[in-house]
């Protein structure tokens, strides 16, 4: 899945761990975020790329770009499911 251009990882959190979703985002160091289910995670996950984002900007970091691979990907999945 790509969010604003960023492929993100959604994986199942064990009950043990509270259960719910975790999302990071392969391309930026740190980013990650979890919901309770798999839409909040996702939706949370947007917000986290955003303050990433902020957050390099103004210590002056470099910021990845998005990863074009992840938008072939997303483009060849809409594309499969019409």
């Amino acid at each position: 899945m790509r969010l604003k251009g960023y492929q993100i990882v959604v994986l199942p959190r064990a009950e043990e761990q509270g259960g719910g979703y975790f999302v990071t985002v392969p391309q930026l160091p740190g980013c990650m975020t979890d919901g309770k289910t798999r839409d909040e995670a996702i939706s949370y996950a947007e917000y986290a790329i955003e303050a990433w984002i902020a957050l390099a900007h103004d210590l002056g970091r470099d910021i990845p770009a998005p990863c074009p691979l992840a938008a072939t990907q997303n483009k060849l999945r809409r594309d499969d499911s019409s």
